[in-house]
């Protein structure tokens, strides 16, 4: 039953991957309840859903191919801020973000929310000829690196972080920005885990049955956050990421 209950938070843990980004609040819990020290579940969770990724990277293919030179730096920045993210964990106590994400999540769900009217603000002010935003400038890498590192770190709520970085940082569609908020999130994902493999106590059954479910399930979430409006989709992002954070603080 342990077993199962594994395979079936992955498959559920790939949906929510590639829809509202919060797969590890609901994974994580899981690995604990069956047993799983909290350290080890926590690594454990991090190689586990690399397949999700993967497998929503598949489901995204055609929106991650919209501007693959920014789908490229991105990637880079988080591999790079995954490591960062893993040597935390390793390093610093237990706990150290317990009191800060809660706040963190509920601050970028507001942002999710007010993505739209942000957005259409910073279009009135460059005017309506002005060059649409699709390079990093030097905020944007700092936040997509601070992010990046709390995904290698523990990661709940991080493609919520993500998701809100990407979108009120360039003028892409918001599914655009979920595809590429979900390849950022893998890449800091690999790098973790392999830092993780490398230096922590991992449990590879548990892994294992993750990987297979969460595959499958990156793939189906990707397809059904394609066919979602932009507004059901930010309203759902913002639903999940709020009663986390509620969660996470009581």
């Amino acid at each position: 039953m342990d077993a199962l209950w594994v395979l079936v938070a992955g498959f559920a843990g790939g949906v929510l991957t590639s829809t509202v980004g919060v797969a590890s609040l609901l994974t994580f819990p899981v690995l604990v309840a069956v047993g799983l020290p909290p350290v080890t579940a926590n690594v454990s969770n991090t190689i586990g859903l690399v397949p999700a990724g993967l497998g929503a990277a598949a489901g995204f293919r055609d929106e991650l191919r919209a501007h693959p030179r920014l789908a490229a730096q991105l990637l880079c920045l988080t591999a790079v801020a995954g490591i960062g993210g893993a040597a935390l964990l390793v390093l610093l106590p237990a706990g150290v973000f317990e009191a800060i994400v809660p706040w963190l999540i509920l601050g970028t769900c507001v942002l999710v929310a007010l993505q739209p009217r942000i957005a259409a603000w910073l279009r009135h002010r460059r005017g309506e000829d002005g060059e649409a935003r699709i390079r990093l400038t030097p905020l944007v890498v700092g936040c997509v690196l601070l992010v990046g590192v709390y995904g290698g770190y523990f990661g709940a709520g991080a493609g919520v972080m993500m998701l809100a970085v990407l979108a009120l940082s360039f003028d892409i569609e918001l599914h655009v920005a979920g595809a590429l908020r979900t390849l950022t999130v893998m890449a800091a994902n690999i790098t973790a885990g392999v830092v993780f493999a490398l230096t922590a106590d991992v449990d590879w059954g548990v892994v294992g049955l993750l990987a297979v479910g969460s595959v499958l399930g990156g793939y189906v979430g990707a397809r059904i956050a394609k066919r979602l409006p932009a507004t059901c989709l930010r309203v759902a992002i913002v639903v999940a990421g709020t009663g986390s954070a509620v969660a996470m603080l009581l």
